[in-house]
């Protein structure tokens, strides 16, 4: 199917942006919103740890359905999901029901979003597909980078239920804008693999070596990222002593460097292959968060050294997550919705765990993030070279010799 690589990525990144948009623009109203349920602010930031938890599930559960109804039935009920989940979640009184509700409205997400990079996959391979993915995150950026600014404005306007509002209009659009303009890029199969065939490909996916090795290096990158994003409402406005309103700047000033290294790889694309670009990423992301350890632990950590640093592990996102998705898909081209909701999984599951360990032990002190994204860096770099080294050895003669 031969459809316009620009509205394609504008429209699937419109969709993506409900995740970061959920994760991200509540984050200045957690002190207001732990306040409002009874709870520490270390226990209210565990909510981002079962959003992470729900969209992986939803992920896993709806991704195959996609391949067996189609995309846009799947997509369009998830952010109906979404949308009622966010109403719902205007009126909570207490942290458990902030938990479920958190995580139901993940669910509706990841069946929304599951079907990005699938629809993706439908239309584009290889290097092509790598550029699509690239201008769709590359706008995609634009979500973190405006959510902890707006979810500040609407804090400052009403209290931290306009913001759950909001997600609910944007819902809203999304049904409008996805239900007129993306059409139908899978189509229903009645011939889709039943239950136990899922189970099976499921299996094939985490038994395909080179493609886990990819797997590996975008969920432990995408780890060491929600660290970082659990534990800096704790860093920068209570360690650091930032406020509310200054909080979303400093934040969104990682998202600047992600978009550029997303812009980077773009124009890398033209005389790189994506294998190579993401070793790139992996191995600065690593040299960033090492200095990050350096810098704890010999008490020159600062707002203006450590910030920078921040930026630069986060803002690797750009060279490794559409290098290693379009790696991963170009194995799986008949099942590209059920490959993804594996990877989608596993990659925000990762997230959460690493969420779990950042925020659940409730140590006022930044070592459990630094250590958390230090550790998923090296994880993410030994996966790799471990279990697509040899692939990746194979490519990199092959690029020698042409």
């Amino acid at each position: 199917m031969q459809l316009d690589a620009r509205r394609v990525a504008l429209l699937v990144a419109a969709n993506t942006a409900l995740a970061p948009l959920a994760i991200d623009a509540y984050l200045p109203a957690i002190p207001a919103l732990a306040a409002a349920v009874g709870a520490s602010v270390h226990l209210t930031e565990l909510s981002v740890s079962l959003f992470l938890f729900g969209f992986a599930v939803g992920q896993l559960i709806f991704g195959p359905l996609s391949d067996r109804l189609g995309r846009r039935p799947v997509l369009l009920g998830g952010i109906v999901v979404f949308l009622l989940s966010s109403l719902a979640i205007t009126q909570v009184e207490s942290l458990e029901a902030l938990w479920a509700l958190r995580f139901v409205q993940a669910l509706g997400g990841g069946a929304s979003v599951v079907n990005s990079a699938a629809i993706v996959r439908d239309c584009f391979s290889g290097r092509e597909a790598a550029k699509v993915l690239s201008t769709m995150v590359m706008i995609l950026m634009l979500a973190p980078l405006v959510a902890p600014a707006l979810g500040s404005l609407l804090l400052y306007l009403a209290d931290w239920w306009l913001i759950f509002a909001f997600l609910a209009l944007y819902a809203v659009f999304l049904l409008w804008l996805l239900g007129r303009y993306l059409p139908e890029t899978h189509g229903r199969d009645p011939d889709a693999p039943s239950f136990a065939q899922v189970l099976g490909n499921y299996l094939t996916v985490l038994r395909h070596r080179e493609a886990m090795g990819y797997i590996c290096a975008v969920s432990m990158s995408f780890a060491g990222m929600f660290a970082f994003i659990t534990g800096s409402p704790f860093l920068y406005m209570e360690y650091f002593g930032l406020s509310p309103a200054v909080y979303p700047f400093v934040f969104g000033a990682n998202i600047l460097i992600m978009a550029g290294s997303n812009r980077i790889n773009i124009r890398l694309l033209k005389r790189s292959s994506p294998q190579r670009n993401l070793l790139w990423g992996l191995g600065i992301q690593f040299a960033a968060g090492l200095a990050l350890v350096v810098l704890f632990a010999t008490g020159l950590a600062s707002l203006y050294t450590v910030a920078p640093l921040l930026m630069v592990f986060v803002g690797m996102q750009g060279l490794i997550g559409p290098n290693a998705m379009s790696s991963m898909l170009d194995h799986f081209p008949t099942m590209s919705a059920t490959a993804t909701a594996m990877q989608g999984s596993i990659q925000f599951s990762s997230g959460a765990l690493a969420g779990v360990l950042v925020g659940a032990f409730e140590i006022p002190s930044a070592w459990p993030m630094v250590l958390t994204m230090i550790g998923a860096s090296i994880a993410g770099n030994l996966g790799v070279r471990v279990l697509s080294g040899r692939a990746l050895r194979a490519q990199k003669l092959a690029t020698e010799q042409a």
